[in-house]
């Protein structure tokens, strides 16, 4: 085991129709004609002219609609009950707590976990047992990866740590914003992240990219993953709840522009999530009841590109409401 730091479309095809309005959007170019710095989209000083335009590409694809409402302002992320566990992919386990979840990356020496759930209760009471019901065995985590530092992602870290010797891994700004916050059961610190890490564990090797926003430290990982002789490459967007002030915000969207490059260059389609702002409990749910259908995590390259496309429309509705409300709303 080694660990070593350096630095399908929409449901359904587009009708004549749905692209002639698309064009009048500014849209229709497609996912690579609206680059994220694109002028296809005109900026303003009123938020809701981008939130109508993140719906229209959305169409009606269930996954980038849930986005639009995850980040549509005020906003009030639910509390779904808990589902059960589930292997997503031969080689990653799902275990939830319904408003919040962990991802389990199976090798053959070992686990990554990619966060750990609420507190040290939850670790021992969901997360172990949910991986031994999927007949991985907890006593092989070998790192625990926080995508970020608030407690329903680093809760349970520290009890991983202490019961199965397992190292911890965050970016160097969020070790440093815990260490300042100190909030309860906050794991010790570890191992920093380094931007574009490659973390290998039994011939597995996930790439860890800074993509601040959420909080200053929020990491999201490239993660390979297989079913049957599928081979797909997986990203988990490290946190989806956007700051407050315009330079905030900006460089959120910064992140978004530099990580949907990497996932080109990756060939990402599969797109993941740790909270149930994704569409994520849903399709849960489809591929326990279909589990020899197709995979509703696998995306597609173009989908999971249009994903951060609408990231960024939201986004940059705002920044525009920010703006305005620093103005004084007075619109231009």
């Amino acid at each position: 085991m080694t660990s070593s730091p350096h630095s399908d479309d929409l449901a359904g095809p587009f009708s004549r129709r749905r692209f002639a309005q698309l064009g009048a959007l500014g849209l229709a170019g497609g996912v690579g004609a609206l680059g994220l710095g694109s002028t296809a989209v005109a900026v303003g000083r009123d938020g809701q002219v981008h939130y109508d335009r993140a719906r229209a590409l959305a169409g009606s694809d269930p996954v980038l609609l849930a986005l639009v409402t995850a980040l549509t302002p005020d906003f009030e992320f639910p509390r779904p009950p808990a589902p059960e566990p589930l292997r997503i992919f031969d080689n990653l386990a799902f275990v939830s707590v319904g408003w919040v979840s962990a991802m389990a990356v199976l090798t053959d020496d070992g686990i990554v976990l990619i966060d750990a759930l609420t507190s040290p209760a939850e670790a021992e009471g969901v997360l172990v047992p949910g991986l031994r019901e999927l007949g991985a065995d907890p006593a092989t985590i070998k790192y625990v990866v926080v995508t970020h530092g608030h407690d329903d992602h680093f809760g349970g870290a520290q009890y991983l740590a202490d019961r199965y010797g397992a190292r911890v891994l965050m970016a160097p700004a969020d070790w440093d914003l815990i260490a300042r916050t100190r909030p309860d059961n906050a794991p010790a610190r570890d191992l920093d992240i380094a931007d574009g890490q490659r973390l290998t564990l039994g011939g597995t090797t996930i790439r860890l990219h800074h993509t601040p926003g959420h909080t200053t430290g929020t990491v999201s990982p490239v993660i390979p993953v297989r079913s049957g002789a599928e081979r797909h490459t997986a990203m988990l967007w490290g946190g989806v709840n956007p700051p407050g002030t315009v330079p905030e915000l900006s460089v959120y969207r910064a992140s978004v522009r530099s990580f949907r490059k990497r996932m080109r260059d990756a060939k990402v389609d599969v797109e993941l999530s740790n909270h149930p702002n994704d569409h994520g409990l849903q399709r849960v749910e489809q591929l326990r009841s279909r589990p020899d259908g197709v995979n509703p995590f696998v995306l597609g390259e173009p989908r999971t590109q249009r994903f951060m496309v609408v990231l960024d429309l939201m986004l940059r509705g705002r920044i525009a409401d920010a703006d305005r409300a620093l103005s004084g709303g007075v619109g231009e």
